[in-house]
């Protein structure tokens, strides 16, 4: 079936804020982005908030089926899931799309930490723990829940590391690096387990 206009709307939406940013973006930008009348625009939703929550949500289904599928597609056991979610972000953080990542983007754009942006960035993050949860209880790793709130922050650590470092320093030569290390941090850490 083809994508719908409200699809390519937020579609259009959720690149122009990835990019730029939310209160950088304008309508205008993401009308442009997409070829979509404002009179669509409007016939979808109500106000840029509301794109900004469907754009978002959007990217967390993407972002997270994408990253399963790629840890699916690479490895076989438990413990080589757990390090192809850092091969994952290697890819990402040197693929020509990367502006770092939208959810911390949105927690620091939008100060109020009830806004419906900080709250999906929220559920975000929280999934992505409990997807390495899943990966520590499968390979028998004592105290799943600990070791999987550590290896989320050694993926955090990187996706700011490859975004504010890795893409300036040398002139962003190798923001993959910031992966690379964590990779090896993570191993490190469940071998302790």
């Amino acid at each position: 079936m083809p994508p719908s206009r409200r699809d390519d709307l937020i579609d259009a939406a959720m690149r122009v804020f990835y990019r730029h940013g939310f209160h950088a973006s304008s309508l205008d930008d993401i009308q442009k982005e997409g070829g979509i009348s404002r009179m669509t625009l409007y016939n979808h939703f109500k106000s840029k908030d509301e794109l900004v929550v469907a754009a978002m949500r959007r990217r967390d289904e993407i972002f997270r089926n994408k990253m399963m599928k790629f840890v699916e597609s690479k490895a076989k056991t438990p413990h080589e899931r757990i390090t192809a979610v850092f091969d994952f972000h290697e890819d990402w953080f040197t693929g020509d799309e990367f502006c770092g990542c939208m959810f911390i983007n949105a927690s620091a754009e939008f100060a109020a930490a009830d806004s419906a942006p900080r709250r999906i960035a929220a559920e975000h993050k929280r999934e992505i723990v409990r997807y390495l949860r899943e990966q520590c209880e499968a390979a028998g790793i004592a105290d799943p829940d600990d070791t999987a709130e550590q290896l989320n922050i050694l993926l955090e650590g990187a996706i700011v590391t490859a975004r504010v470092v890795g893409q300036v320093a040398d002139g962003g030569r190798d923001p993959g690096a910031a992966a690379r290390l964590a990779k090896r941090m993570a191993l490190s850490l469940i071998a302790n387990r």
